[in-house]
C-alpha cells in the first residue's frame, strides 16, 4: 500500500513538473479552462454531445480508440470538439482516423510507465485535475456531473474550452512543480493558521481575508479591537494585471463587495471593526477610500523582501504600484457604506 502511495505521489509530481511533455494550465488572468469529459460507452457519448449542445460548450472528449472505431460517424459529425484518448495509447494513429482529427491530448495516467508511453508517441498527458475551477486551470468532469459543473462554472464567470484552446497552454516544467510547492507549504500552510477565507471562487476574484482578534499598529484603534485583514490571490491578480490594469482595478473593486458581503454573513467577521490590509497595491485601495499609513521603517523593510519574493515565485514583470508597502484601513461600517 505504501509503494502504490509513493508510486502515485511520484507521478503526480511528474505530471505537475511536465514530464514527457504533460500539460500544463494556461494563463492565469484568463477566464478560459479547458473541459475533458472522459467517455466510457456510446450511449454516454451522445448524451454528452447532448448536453455540450444545449449550454453552447466546446469540449475535449476523452475516448478510447476501441470506443472511438464504433462512433467514428457522430464524432466526425461534431468537429467542434477536440478528441482525445483514454486507456493505452497504442491505438493513436486508428483514433485520429475515427475522430477525423489529429490527437494530442491523453487523459492522466496513473504510473509513470503510462506517461513515459504518451512520451514517446507524441502525446500530451493531462495534469491531475484541480478540486476547484481556476483561470487556466485544466479540468476532467465526469459525464454524470457535467450538466451541474457547466452551470457553475457559467455562474463563477468561467469559460470552458476544449484543452487546445487553452490560452498559454504548454508542457510544464520543473518551475511550475516548484511553484505548486511552494503554494502547498506557504501560502496554504499560512492560509490554515491564519483562518484566512477564500473569496476568490470567481473567475475574477482576487480577494481573501483573515479575521484578527486584534488592530496591529499602526491601526487608530484599541490594540483589542477585532479586525479583517485582506490578502491578495497572488496568483490571480498577477495574471490580471498580465492582461491590463483597467481589469485588475475592476476586479479589485468587484472582489472589495465579495469581502464586504462577507463581513456581514460570516460569523468570524462579524465582530471585525475594520478592514485593513498591508500591500505593495495601495494605490488602487487608496482610490477605492482606504485610508494610508505609514509602516514602521524596519517593518515596511521586511515587508517588501517578502513581496518581492512573491514576484520572483510567480513570475511577474510588472512593477507594483509602489516600492515601499503601506497599511491601508476603512473603518467597518465606512467599508459596509461603500461595499456591502
Amino acid at each position: 500500500m505504501l509503494s502504490a502511495s509513493i508510486s502515485a505521489a511520484v507521478t503526480r509530481a511528474a505530471l505537475h513538473a511536465g514530464a514527457w511533455g504533460a500539460w500544463q494550465g494556461g494563463h492565469p488572468g484568463d477566464p478560459r479552462v479547458g473541459l475533458s469529459i472522459p467517455v466510457r460507452d456510446a450511449a454516454t457519448l451522445s448524451a454528452v454531445l447532448e448536453t455540450l449542445a444545449g449550454a453552447g460548450v466546446r469540449a475535449t472528449l476523452l475516448l478510447s480508440p476501441t470506443l472511438a472505431s464504433t462512433c467514428g460517424p457522430l464524432l466526425r459529425a461534431h468537429p467542434e470538439h477536440e478528441v482525445g484518448g483514454h486507456g493505452r495509447p497504442d491505438g493513436v494513429a486508428a483514433l485520429e482516423v475515427s475522430a477525423g482529427q489529429p490527437v494530442r491530448t491523453w487523459s492522466t495516467p496513473e504510473h509513470l510507465t503510462g506517461l513515459r508511453a504518451l512520451g514517446r508517441r507524441g502525446l500530451h498527458a493531462l495534469p491531475v485535475a484541480p478540486p476547484a475551477a481556476a483561470p487556466g486551470a485544466l479540468l476532467q468532469v465526469p459525464p454524470e456531473q457535467l450538466a451541474g459543473r457547466l452551470a457553475d462554472l457559467k455562474r463563477l464567470g468561467y469559460r470552458p474550452v476544449p484543452v487546445r484552446d487553452v490560452p498559454d497552454l504548454r508542457p510544464g516544467t520543473g518551475r511550475d512543480l516548484l511553484l505548486r510547492g511552494y503554494t502547498r507549504l506557504v501560502e496554504d500552510r499560512f492560509a490554515r493558521q491564519h483562518r484566512v477565507i477564500d473569496l476568490a471562487q470567481r473567475a475574477d476574484a482576487v480577494m481573501r481575508v483573515a479575521p484578527l482578534d486584534h488592530a496591529p499598529a499602526p491601526l487608530p484603534l484599541p490594540p483589542g479591537t477585532p479586525t479583517a485583514e485582506l490578502h491578495l490571490h497572488s496568483p490571480r491578480i498577477v495574471g490580471l494585471a498580465s492582461r491590463g490594469a483597467l481589469g485588475a482595478y475592476r476586479a479589485y473593486l468587484r472582489s472589495l463587495r465579495d469581502v464586504g458581503a462577507a463581513l456581514q454573513q460570516r460569523p468570524e467577521l462579524l465582530g471585525a471593526q475594520a478592514v485593513f490590509a498591508v500591500t505593495l497595491f495601495h494605490g488602487p485601495l487608496e482610490q477605492a477610500g482606504f485610508t494610508l499609513l505609514d509602516l514602521p521603517p524596519a517593518r515596511a523593510r521586511l515587508y517588501g523582501l517578502g513581496f518581492r519574493l512573491l514576484r520572483v515565485a510567480y513570475g511577474t514583470t510588472r512593477s507594483p504600484s509602489q516600492d515601499t508597502p503601506k497599511m491601508a484601513w476603512l473603518p467597518r461600517e465606512e467599508f459596509l457604506a461603500r461595499y456591502g
